[in-house]
């Protein structure tokens, strides 16, 4: 496991496991319905040697909430821009609802909705003002329009301030008012890139759950998140490193594929602590998150009284020893450092393969 990455752990101000997203789909055999996506070899190159996106395979089913969740540069935003058919593939094709993003890309438009990282409405314009302007671009007619916002606004909490101009509203109204904009055509699917990025804990608490209502109501979302208590609410998350996917399962799935328990170890100096605890017997991975060092032991390895006195022994104060609740954070840590070193495994034995021909 490595001891440091690029992604946000869970903020103990904000829970959001209260939210209650259903993400069990039906087993019975009935006829396999038309996926909302499916990738097949995506590629994305800028330039000669960048590659943003290294052949993607994914599948989407409808009406799920699906996560991508990976450090800055692994992919993620380049991914959703070729899905909603802001840009071209270099290779590859993406159907969406059986439509060529290459060959087709007119006819899925209407039925996506697309909000970017960045702030991109009108800041000089009302809440109010802005909904209109956006629904009359996709062609919402007037009677309709009124309704629709009207709806949103209450749907979104942002009733109070249909007035307001947006350069005036907190960093989490914004991207509420982001949201109400994107869903005015009223999409199937809805593409959100990082939405909750730079967002204050209660707003980020609130917009996930306008998402479980969206998600309620049968829209299919596909979401780029850092937080791993994000990628807790998805039906299926993607870990994506490099321009690729390394892992796609449901949360609960790929916790299951951790082979050990999850130790947490506070102390009066974390990065001793660490030293120590990585070179115990029985220890898969360890990592510093805040004040603590997890660490994932394996089955019948050492305890967390075991590993409280291996620390002591060096000097280090330990205050508090105790097994943890595997979470997205330890799994995504454990599994990506494991996919890494398989990669890197396969890469020699094809280069000593060649070698030897």
């Amino acid at each position: 496991m490595s001891e440091s990455h690029d992604i946000h752990p869970a903020e103990e101000t904000a829970p959001l496991d209260a939210i209650e997203i259903e993400t069990q789909f039906s087993s019975a055999a009935e006829p396999e319905p038309t996926p909302a996506i499916e990738a097949c070899g995506l590629v994305k190159r800028f330039g000669d040697e960048t590659i943003a996106v290294d052949g993607i395979d994914a599948r989407v089913e409808a009406g799920e909430i699906f996560g991508l969740v990976g450090a800055d540069g692994a992919g993620k935003s380049t991914l959703i821009r070729m899905l909603s058919t802001v840009l071209r593939p270099t290779e590859g094709d993406a159907l969406v609802f059986g439509e060529s993003v290459i060959d087709h890309p007119s006819r899925i438009k209407p039925r996506i909705g697309y909000m970017s990282q960045r702030f991109s409405l009108y800041p000089d314009l009302t809440v109010m003002e802005n909904l209109r302007f956006f629904a009359e671009l996709r062609g919402v007619p007037r009677v309709e329009m009124r309704l629709r916002a009207a709806r949103l606004l209450e749907f979104s909490g942002l009733e109070g301030f249909s007035g307001r101009r947006a350069e005036h509203l907190s960093g989490g109204m914004k991207q509420k008012l982001a949201l109400a904009v994107t869903l005015m055509h009223e999409p199937e699917l809805l593409f959100l890139d990082e939405p909750t990025t730079g967002v204050d804990p209660v707003s980020r608490r609130e917009f996930w759950r306008i998402i479980a209502g969206l998600h309620g109501q049968g829209i299919t979302v596909v979401v780029a998140t850092p937080y791993m208590d994000e990628a807790e609410l998805c039906s299926r998350v993607a870990f994506m490193d490099y321009g690729r996917i390394l892992l796609q399962d449901t949360p609960a799935a790929l916790k299951e594929r951790v082979p050990g328990r999850l130790i947490e170890i506070a102390s009066d100096s974390e990065r001793a602590a660490l030293n120590v605890i990585q070179d115990v017997d029985g220890i898969l991975g360890a990592s510093v998150q805040g004040e603590l060092v997890r660490a994932i032991a394996i089955h019948g390895g050492p305890t967390p009284q075991d590993l409280a006195t291996a620390v002591s022994r060096t000097g280090v104060t330990v205050r508090d020893a105790s097994y943890g609740r595997m979470d997205m954070e330890a799994t995504f840590a454990y599994l990506t450092e494991e996919a890494r070193t398989a990669a890197a495994a396969r890469q020699a034995a094809d280069v000593a393969e060649a070698a030897t021909e």
